[in-house]
């Protein structure tokens, strides 16, 4: 058993144990935090894009595999990449081709 999986366990029976209490409900402290809530998933804005219909194919394929709308995937990654937490994968699977394009160099002479 790995490090973490005894952690977990150790919380689960402090839990079971009742040793866990909720913390005190401060109103002020509530109210603050759901504002921000608020103010963060507000979308009080609408954008026009052209994008290649190729892309947009794509973009549509991957919202029906996460079972989301396309236009909330596509509002997720913006936000994603403004505020620096977008993260590339390893490996990108993609149905596109992912060749790489040599330039020869021109011969001298």
């Amino acid at each position: 058993m790995d490090k973490e999986d005894k952690l977990e366990e150790e919380i689960l029976a402090s839990f079971e144990r009742g040793e866990w209490q909720p913390a005190p409900k401060n109103k002020s402290e509530i109210a603050r935090f759901a504002a921000m809530a608020s103010a963060s998933l507000a979308k009080d804005k609408r954008v026009n894009i052209r994008i290649s219909s190729r892309d947009l194919d794509d973009i549509q394929a991957k919202a029906a595999e996460e079972a989301i709308p396309y236009q909330t995937l596509m509002a997720s990654v913006l936000h994603k990449y403004v505020t620096g937490r977008l993260v590339e994968p390893q490996t990108s699977p993609t149905r596109r081709s992912t060749r790489t394009l040599r330039i020869k160099p021109r011969s001298a002479g």
